[in-house]
């Protein structure tokens, strides 16, 4: 559960987009992004654009199943964007999510993909706020900006990711990986200042706690660098021990969601 509220999950769509077209002020839009193979920063910039106008479309409808998503993952036809064009429509669209999630109230309900049903626009506001957050570090990486993130979003940041590695969808058999649930397989995760969790893949589905124990693999370093660790962004900083085979799998299952079409 977020310990950020509605409101500022609101505020911060609009001003963590803010702050990505601040990080390509001036770039060239060809830049490509090593961060998403195959994206140049225009490219990027429309998927972040279409995101959001995909979760208003979502949110203003009241949609009770999935919406077609067309614009968000389809890049082919943005390989030249101009930049004085496309930064306006990134943040007209930001705003007008932010807007529409306000006007419909944080009980509202609508469809979300990561249960396939209808729930709270809690989710919305957070999940949109940190698609945002992600993708500008991966702009200020394409960019040769520096990348901070306050650390109570961080923080939540990391939660939210957490919370989605217990999601059945993160730990259930399936033919073309390995099996993530078995004795003597926990995490820890350790952000100095910031936070530790534990996450215990012993029994019949993970368990996610606070706190530390002796565990079979260990990701430790700044809270935002651990964010980006487990977005498989580059992140120097942070240190891992332990069986790192492990850790990557557990990366991979709790990011089922990624794969889906909306990212």
């Amino acid at each position: 559960m977020t310990s950020l509220s509605f409101d500022r999950h609101c505020d911060e769509i609009v001003s963590q987009t803010e702050r990505l077209t601040a990080h390509v002020r001036g770039a060239d839009m060809k830049t490509p992004v090593i961060s998403c193979p195959g994206w140049n920063l225009g490219q990027l910039l429309r998927h972040v654009g279409g995101d959001h106008r995909w979760a208003e479309e979502i949110v203003r409808t009241g949609a009770t199943g999935p919406v077609p998503d067309d614009g968000v993952n389809d890049l082919t036809a943005y390989t030249d964007e101009d930049a004085a064009v496309l930064v306006p429509w990134l943040t007209e669209g930001a705003a007008r999510l932010s807007a529409t999630l306000r006007a419909a109230g944080p009980d509202a309900l609508a469809w979300n993909p990561s249960d396939e049903r209808s729930a709270p626009l809690t989710f919305w506001a957070r999940r949109m706020t940190y698609e945002t957050v992600v993708h500008r570090a991966d702009a200020a990486l394409a960019a040769g900006a520096e990348f901070r993130l306050h650390a109570d979003l961080a923080i939540d940041a990391v939660e939210e990711w957490l919370e989605y590695s217990t999601f059945p969808e993160a730990f259930e058999p399936r033919p073309d990986l390995p099996d993530l649930l078995g004795s003597d397989r926990t995490l820890h995760f350790d952000a100095p200042g910031a936070g530790q969790w534990l996450v215990d893949l012993t029994g019949e589905r993970p368990v996610l706690r606070a706190g530390s124990d002796a565990a079979t693999a260990t990701a430790r370093g700044p809270v935002t660098d651990l964010l980006l660790f487990f977005y498989k962004r580059p992140a120097p900083a942070v240190e891992t021990k332990g069986d790192t085979a492990l850790l990557d799998l557990w990366r991979t299952r709790a990011g089922f969601w990624l794969e889906a079409p909306q990212e």
